[in-house]
């Protein structure tokens, strides 16, 4: 499947191309899953009706956790951007979370200990370390603040929470890894 070659388009009218490989009854099903369909209203209920755009990335996070009842809400960040952390700490504990920011050096491991081919004796980022804490702190939904390539990968297998990405490391293009493509 090639969505992109693709010239008829007829999935954005309610009409399958039959080229995927999957069982529509089967997907159908798990999205009619409680859990599932929890997550697809609170998700429609930000997007329809003329709601798309109207909001900014974080305020669409702050309706979603409040419409899914979350309560307890991890930020694994990278300690680079602690200040920007602290920031969305202060903003979500105001609208009534319970907030555990974990930095990505928790634990203070030196990078030769994480990375057998490193030398380097200096503190290392540590996602599985920042994963392991927010499970232990057993929290509803994780939101992660610039985690570099690899470390938000392995963050990611980790958590045992609903997760979302607020911020995208892009040092080049100040976060903004859209702006690589535009230019």
């Amino acid at each position: 499947m090639d969505c992109i070659k693709c010239n008829t388009k007829s999935c954005r009218t309610t009409e399958s191309c039959h080229a995927q490989k999957f069982d529509v009854d089967e997907l159908i099903q798990t999205y009619h899953l409680p859990e599932n369909m929890k997550i697809v209203q609170a998700a429609a209920h930000l997007v329809d009706n003329g709601r798309a755009g109207t909001l900014s990335r974080l305020q669409e996070v702050i309706e979603f956790s409040k419409s899914m009842n979350f309560k307890r809400i991890g930020i694994a960040y990278c300690y680079g951007m602690e200040i920007t952390a602290a920031l969305i700490t202060t903003i979500f504990r105001e609208s009534g979370f319970k907030i555990y920011p974990v930095s990505c050096t928790t634990g203070g491991f030196k990078q030769s200990d994480i990375n057998i081919g490193s030398k380097i004796e200096k503190v290392a980022c540590n996602p599985l370390a920042q994963a392991e804490q927010l499970n232990a702190e057993s929290v509803d939904f994780t939101i992660t603040v610039g985690l570099c390539l690899g470390h938000d990968i392995l963050f990611n297998k980790h958590i045992k929470s609903y997760t979302t990405t607020l911020i995208v490391k892009d040092r080049v293009h100040d976060h903004n890894p859209v702006d690589a493509i535009k230019n």
